[in-house]
């Protein structure tokens, strides 16, 4: 195991912590991306430009990531970028009809000590692992 193995998900997760809690301090919202990008493709108001920035941020970021270290968007997972797409939109519904994601939830709510959050972070979870196992029963092997 190398060092990058440990470090990256740690950075990660830090920087994700610091934006949540800059977006709480600086404009009193919480960080719950799903809510914030359903918000602007379902009803646009004018007065919540700051929903269109953060989503820019969000695109552009990736960008020069992409830019600059390519080699992190590489499909390494043996399945079809159309079944990966098609999973990330059934995600995103999900996250809609959940009222909230991980983002939302796990991350700002649990740390509010949201009693409703913890419930859903929990009900996330388990229905990602049963998904999966599903899927690997189904696709004969390990995922």
């Amino acid at each position: 195991m190398n060092l990058s193995t440990l470090l990256y998900p740690l950075l990660g997760g830090a920087l994700i912590g610091a934006a949540a809690t800059l977006m709480l301090i600086f404009n009193g919202r919480v960080t719950g991306v799903s809510g914030i990008l359903s918000s602007i493709l379902s009803a646009p108001k004018k007065e919540e430009l700051w929903r269109w920035y953060f989503t820019t941020g969000l695109i552009f970021g990736g960008i020069l990531v992409k830019l600059n270290r390519p080699e992190l968007f590489l499909n390494i997972s043996g399945r079809s970028t159309i079944l990966i797409v098609i999973a990330g939109l059934f995600v995103g519904y999900g996250t809609v009809m959940g009222n909230g994601c991980t983002s939302g939830h796990g991350v700002c709510g649990i740390s509010r000590l949201s009693v409703r959050s913890l419930f859903a972070t929990i009900t996330f979870m388990l229905f990602g692992f049963l998904a999966v196992q599903i899927v690997a029963s189904l696709s004969g092997g390990p995922l």
